[in-house]
């Protein structure tokens, strides 16, 4: 790969080719930093108030030079028809959900808008908004990006956002093993329609979203109005993310990996190698800070699957704490396991 950065790297992240100018991962960046256009994805279950949430987003300033692109499940675009005067290019991939046979369309759609937008054919935009279908999975979007580096080298998906709703939402997560994992997988949870839920019911709600997601931030939105930051930042604090041990439904857990001393790069990329090879459907999502031998600044680490998004070495630490810390959120993955593997990996080297 030739570029800024330096380095190649491939998915068993075993090979870096670097730059003797360079940092051991390339060129050290300010801070963790995507390609030029920011990807907010919009999940939750059917009937949650995304197309509502996303149509008062369109109309702030912050929502401006927004492309859509709606994903929905059934023969007729309802919400893109409710989406489509608001926005400045949406399109519309059709029945089935992204996690199977549109996740194709998904990925033609996004490389259209790019060749139309620079033909002028599409207005310019500066930020792409995904709203899934109630009964996607968002982990196939974050593959996509993982592994397609055309868009890669375009877009970058900056938030999951997963919106819920305060009348029926708690019971949805009781039977809907898609719901639980749209609310598992979100940097931040927005729940909808507490203006007409009982006065009990945000309490009830709030207490099952911090047991399947303890790390994100959860937010209200009164007939879809809500600071529109919390549609397109990244969550502002990181070490929100870092979570004690919880258990979840499905088989899925998380834990966080801590260690205050230096690690060996190799013994990381090794293990975590192993673990896609063997496990990599079970990996949902890794993601961290690492402090690696011979860096200055953390290494950010993130998996989603099988699939590996190339380190970033940052250049200073973004908080005094300077320990390695990684989110694991794993099926049938112990904590224990991924510890007895590093440490196993670490004797051999």
């Amino acid at each position: 790969m030739r570029g800024s950065a330096r380095f190649r790297y491939n998915l068993s992240m075993n090979e870096l080719f670097l730059s003797p100018t360079a940092g051991r991962f390339g060129r050290r960046l300010k801070r963790e930093r995507g390609p030029r256009v920011p990807v907010t994805v919009i999940t939750g279950f059917l009937g949650a108030g995304k197309t509502t949430l996303l149509k008062r987003f369109l109309t702030t300033a912050e929502g401006q030079g927004t492309a859509v692109v709606v994903n929905e499940f059934g023969a007729v675009g309802i919400d893109d028809v409710l989406v489509r005067s608001s926005a400045d290019e949406t399109v519309l991939l059709g029945n089935g959900c992204l996690c199977c046979i549109t996740r194709t369309d998904l990925q033609q759609a996004l490389r259209r808008m790019v060749v139309e937008r620079e033909r002028g054919e599409l207005p310019d935009f500066h930020r792409i908004v995904i709203e899934t279908s109630g009964l996607a999975d968002p982990s196939p979007i974050l593959q996509t990006f993982a592994t397609d580096r055309a868009l890669g080298s375009v877009f970058h998906v900056e938030a999951v956002v997963t919106v819920v709703d305060a009348v029926t939402g708690g019971t949805t997560l009781e039977w809907s093993a898609e719901a639980r994992k749209q609310i598992i997988l979100a940097d931040r949870l927005i729940v909808t329609k507490m203006d007409i839920a009982g006065e009990d019911a945000g309490a009830t709600l709030a207490a099952q979203l911090r047991a399947l997601n303890p790390g994100a931030e959860i937010h209200e939105a009164v007939n879809g109005a809500i600071d529109p930051s919390r549609l397109t930042e990244p969550v502002s604090d990181q070490r929100n993310a870092f979570v004690a041990e919880t258990s979840h439904s499905d088989s899925i857990g998380s834990f966080v990996l801590t260690d205050s001393r230096p690690l060996a790069w190799m013994v990381f990329a090794r293990a975590m190698d192993t673990l896609m090879q063997l496990r990599g459907a079970d990996l949902l999502r890794v993601k961290g800070f690492l402090d690696i031998e011979g860096c200055k600044g953390p290494v950010v680490v993130q998996f989603v699957q099988h699939l590996a998004h190339p380190p970033v070495e940052l250049e200073r630490w973004p908080d005094p704490n300077r320990q390695s810390r990684v989110v694991f959120i794993t099926r049938n993955i112990s904590e224990r396991q991924v510890r007895d593997l590093i440490a196993a990996i670490k004797a051999l080297v």
